[in-house]
């Protein structure tokens, strides 16, 4: 009778969570060697913006090169992810993280000295933006690569994205620590050595290398195969995902968007209550709620279907950011904002999810980074938006005009399937049928 009593107990103890998403072979140094590279990304655009700034005297010349830079990165972001596609981790990333690295010592170089002509500055720094390996979009396909169990992918897929989070709040920190000991151009080599070192720790990992008997061309020929037998005709090497991409893409945007809007209105409404030192306190709680929400997800057990989170994600997020414009002091809106931080990193696992399952398997670098281009975009286009509403309208407006977009993208999100078992089916390569 025992054995019976405590035998869902053992089924609960044996369900995997994230300590078996990290004790997958390799799965460790893999993703320590992609945290050590996508910390750059924390540490490299302020840098650039102080040391710009420092070398020509001018925050306008400073705020112009790091919208082309962003501009550089985020629109070629798919161009660079194809490369990889096609011809592998190993091949791809060491020539884009080099190039990359060098390029950011030239900013470097140039701006250790004050009077470089701002035109040759924002020239070197588009082309280091242009260059920018897709650590983020390689690491989620390998994370595919190595645990094809749905219900360890969401988990490793929650974890990378509650970690890239963390880098991206960490990344000026280290800043900060480091301007006083080597000055902005110092952080800048900083920023390039950390890529650099973390993208060829990455390609020396067992999991980048080439699947064995030609697995790069058998995987694009099972991605063909599945796109046959799924009616659609998709060619080999072609993008394809359909509606399924399509709404991941359109769900990362509009969370992007709301996410580069509220940064600009915590801003304002600090101000407006004469505590613009809260700013930092306000979008910890945002970071806080994401990472809460990221590993709540990753925990469940039976989690609803992708094509139900989505949409429901996106819509507690896009009511969350209404109601925090309500809010009648910077306590209450830190708690509004902690509240739909809960939905922002469960709504981007989501779209990468779907994103990844919607495609053959030689095209998920690629769709993985049009999620990515996606929620940069939105930001971008979020932050410039509210720039130009607030101190004409007021705040609580402002908040609801940013929450529209999600709430407005929902309906095109609810569809009866994508992303699951019938994605896979056509992306995967399937099992020969039983005789």
């Amino acid at each position: 009778m025992p054995s019976s009593a405590s035998a869902p107990s053992r089924a609960r103890s044996a369900r995997p969570g994230y300590r078996a998403v990290l004790r997958a072979p390799h799965a460790g140094r893999t993703f320590g060697a992609a945290l050590l590279g996508r910390l750059s990304y924390g540490v490299v655009p302020l840098a650039l913006l102080l040391a710009v700034r420092d070398a020509t005297g001018s925050y306008s010349a400073a705020g112009a090169a790091m919208a082309l830079f962003g501009l550089a990165s985020v629109l070629l972001s798919p161009v660079r992810a194809a490369l990889v596609d096609r011809h592998g981790p190993r091949r791809a990333l060491p020539p884009m993280a080099v190039l990359y690295s060098a390029l950011l010592l030239a900013v470097a170089a140039a701006t250790a000295r004050p009077g470089t002509a701002p035109a040759a500055l924002a020239a070197l720094v588009v082309a280091a933006g242009a260059c920018t390996p897709p650590l983020g979009p390689v690491m989620r396909t390998l994370w595919r690569r190595l645990l094809p169990d749905p219900d360890l992918l969401r988990r490793a897929y929650s974890l990378d994205g509650v970690a890239e989070e963390l880098l991206f709040v960490s990344g000026p920190l280290l800043v900060g620590l480091l301007l006083p000991l080597v000055g902005p151009a110092g952080a800048v080599v900083a920023g390039a050595a950390l890529l650099l070192t973390g993208a060829l720790l990455l390609v020396a990992s067992p999991l980048a290398a080439p699947h064995p008997r030609g697995g790069d061309r058998e995987e694009r020929q099972a991605g063909a195969d599945g796109a046959a037998g799924g009616g659609r005709g998709r060619r080999a090497g072609r993008l394809g995902g359909g509606r399924a991409l399509r709404s991941a893409v359109l769900a990362a945007a509009v969370t992007g968007l709301a996410l580069g809007a509220l940064d600009l209105m915590v801003v304002a409404f600090a101000e407006q209550q004469g505590r613009p030192e809260a700013v930092g306190w306000v979008l910890a709680a945002l970071s806080v709620g994401s990472a809460v929400g990221g590993l709540g997800l990753g925990a469940l057990d039976r989690p609803l279907p992708n094509a139900v989170r989505l949409p429901l994600f996106t819509a507690g997020l896009g009511v969350a950011l209404a109601a925090a414009g309500l809010a009648p002091n910077l306590l209450l809106l830190g708690a509004a904002v902690a509240l739909a931080g809960l939905f922002v990193s469960p709504a981007l696992t989501t779209s990468y999810l779907v994103a990844d399952e919607a495609v053959a398997p030689d095209a998920r670098t690629r769709a993985g980074a049009w999620v990515n281009t996606a929620v940069n975009a939105g930001s971008a286009t979020g932050g410039a938006t509210v720039g130009l509403l607030v101190g004409h309208l007021p705040l609580p407006l402002c908040f609801a005009l940013a929450a529209a977009p999600a709430l407005a993208a929902v309906p095109a999100l609810r569809t009866r399937d994508f992303g699951g078992a019938r994605s896979r089916r056509k992306s995967d390569p399937a099992p020969d049928p039983a005789p």
